[in-house]
C-alpha cells in the first residue's frame, strides 16, 4: 500500500520504525528521560523551528557532528510531530555490535545502522525508510569533529534526497563540542550554552548533482553556525565553520 506526499511516494509498512506503540514508548524515553537529562547538563537555546511548518513525513535532517549530545539535542528540539518517527543513523560497528547498545539506540533514537567499514552487513536501506515516510537524522561528516570545526560532508544524504524527492533540513549545533568534547565521558560542569539552529528545508535543484547539493547544504549549516557562535562562544574557543 502506498500514497504520494509532495514529490515522494510513501509506502505503508509497519515495523519498529513506524510502530505506534514503539513511538509512544520512544516519546516517554525521549521526553521523559533523554531531554530532561540533556537539558540539565547544558543550557539549550533552540532557534528556527518556525521554518519547519508544512514539512511532510519524509525529510532528511542534516547536521554537523561535534559531540554525543548532538542527537539528543536535535530530537529534543524538534517539534513532537516531526520527531515522532525520526530515525537516526548510527554507526553499525559501534552502536549495533552488542544487544544492549542496539536496544538502547533503537529505543531512544529509532536508530538504523550505518556501515562505516565497507562490510555492508546488517544495514537497513535508508532510502527504503524515506520511501516509507520515516524521516532521517544524518551526520554527513561520518564522525564527531575533533576540534569543533565542521568537516567535509559525504554526499549520501543528498543522494537520498535526490532519489526520493525529500527535502533536507539543515541544522547547526553550536557549542556542543565545547560543552562535551570528544573523548570526554560527560559534559563539562556549569551547564555551558548550546544552540540548536534550524534552517529552512532545502530541495535539490534541477540538474543539480548530489555533491553540489550537499555542498549547498553544508554552506547553510556553516552560515547558521557562524551566525550564532558569537552569542555563546568566546573568541578563543570559537572554531570557524570552514576547515582549513
Amino acid at each position: 500500500m502506498s500514497a504520494r506526499e509532495g514529490g515522494s511516494t510513501i509506502i505503508a509498512t509497519r515495523d519498529r520504525f513506524t510502530s505506534r506503540f514503539q513511538a509512544a514508548a520512544r516519546f516517554v524515553a525521549q521526553r521523559g528521560i533523554l531531554k530532561p537529562v540533556a537539558w540539565s547538563v547544558v543550557s539549550v537555546t533552540v532557534v528556527g523551528t518556525e521554518k519547519l511548518k508544512g514539512l511532510g513525513k519524509s525529510f532528511v535532517v542534516v547536521a554537523n557532528h561535534s559531540s554525543h549530545l548532538d542527537a539528543p539535542l536535535i530530537m529534543g528540539a524538534l517539534p513532537r510531530k516531526l520527531a515522532r518517527y525520526l530515525a537516526a543513523g548510527a554507526a553499525a560497528d559501534y552502536f549495533f555490535d552488542v544487544w544492549w547498545r542496539r536496544g538502547l539506540t533503537a529505543l531512544f533514537f529509532n536508530a538504523f545502522p550505518v556501515d562505516r567499514t565497507g562490510a555492508n552487513s546488517r544495514t537497513v536501506s535508508a532510502r527504503t525508510l524515506l520511501e516509507r515516510g520515516v524521516p532521517l537524522l544524518v551526520f554527513p561528516e561520518g564522525t564527531r569533529s575533533r576540534d569543533g570545526r565542521i568537516g567535509s560532508f559525504k554526499p549520501g544524504a543528498a543522494s537520498l534526497a535526490s532519489a526520493t524527492g525529500s527535502p533536507c533540513v539543515p541544522v547547526a549545533l553550536v557549542g556542543a563540542s565545547v560543552a562535551h568534547p570528544r573523548g570526554s565521558s560527560w559534559p563539562k560542569p556549569g551547564r555551558l550554552p548550546v544552540v540548536v539552529a534550524f534552517g529552512s528545508p532545502m530541495t535539490v535543484g534541477d540538474d543539480e548533482t548530489p555533491a553540489a547539493f550537499m555542498t549547498r547544504v553544508r554552506d547553510e549549516i556553516v552560515r547558521l553556525h557562524d551566525e550564532h557562535a558569537p552569542r555563546i562562544l568566546p573568541a578563543p574557543s570559537r572554531p570557524e565553520g570552514e576547515i582549513e
